[in-house]
C-alpha cells in the first residue's frame, strides 16, 4: 500500500512525527513544502512569466515564492514519489484546489489541538546551538539542563519559539488554513484526530484511519 496522505494542523501539533511514522510503516516519501523548495532552487519557471525565472532568485531575495511557483514545485515532487505524506501544502484554498486537480488524496488527517497546549510545545522547545539537535523541557528534556546530549553543545529557545511569536504563528495558520480544513470537511475526506493524546496514542488513530481510508 503507498497511501496518498495529506496531514494538517497548526505549528506544534506533531506533524513531523506522525509524517516520521508514516513514512516508515507504509514506505511513503514524506514530502514538506520546504523540502521541495530547497532541492528545485534551480528549476526553470521561466514560463510562469513572473519576476524571477528560478525559485531560489525569490529565497535568495528573502520574498514570498509565488503560489504559482509553490504548486509546480508541488506537482514534480509528489509525481515523483511513490506514495506520500504532504505536509505544509496546501495552505490556502486556492492551493487546496490545485491539489484537487493533480493528485486523489486517499486521506487528509487534521491533527486538533488546543490553543494553550500548542503554545506550551512550541515555547518548551530548546534547540543545540552546536548540532542541531532538539529537545523539549517538559516532553523530552536533555539529561543535563541546558546541554544537548548527544555533543555537549548549549540549548538554547529560537527566536520563533517565544510564547508572543507562537501564538502569532498559530493565528497566521488558522487564518489561512481554517477555509483548507472546512474545504476537506465538505468533500467528507478530513479525519480528525485529538493530538492532545500521547504520540503513541496520536500513531494508533493515524494508523487506522490510514488502513481504513487508504
Amino acid at each position: 500500500m503507498n497511501p496518498h496522505v495529506l496531514i494538517l494542523g497548526a505549528p506544534g501539533a506533531g506533524k513531523g512525527t506522525q509524517s516520521d511514522r508514516i513514512v516508515e510503516e507504509f514506505g511513503v516519501e514524506h514530502v514538506t513544502t520546504g523540502d521541495a523548495l530547497r532541492s528545485n532552487k534551480q528549476m526553470d519557471i521561466g514560463h510562469l512569466g513572473l519576476e524571477y525565472d528560478t525559485p531560489g532568485e525569490y529565497m535568495d531575495q528573502g520574498e514570498l515564492v509565488p503560489d504559482e511557483v509553490v504548486n509546480e514545485i508541488v506537482e514534480k515532487a509528489l509525481s515523483d514519489a511513490d506514495g506520500y505524506v504532504l505536509d505544509g501544502y496546501p495552505r490556502n484554498l486556492d492551493q487546496a484546489e490545485h491539489l484537487s486537480d493533480i493528485t486523489t488524496l486517499d486521506a487528509v488527517l487534521y491533527l486538533d489541538v488546543d490553543e494553550d497546549v500548542l503554545v506550551e510545545r512550541l515555547t518548551g522547545r530548546r534547540v543545540c546551538e552546536e548540532c542541531g539537535a532538539a529537545y523539549h523541557v517538559d516532553f523530552n528534556p536533555p539529561e543535563e539542563e541546558g546541554v544537548c546530549d548527544k555533543c555537549g553543545g548549549d540549548l538554547y529557545q529560537r527566536e520563533d519559539d517565544t510564547e508572543e511569536t507562537a501564538r502569532e504563528r498559530i493565528r497566521v495558520y488558522e487564518e489561512n488554513t481554517a477555509p483548507v480544513v472546512e474545504f476537506y470537511d465538505d468533500v467528507g475526506s478530513l479525519v480528525r484526530i485529538d493530538g492532545e493524546q500521547t504520540p503513541d496514542e496520536v500513531w494508533d488513530d493515524v494508523k487506522m484511519a490510514l488502513e481504513e481510508h487508504a
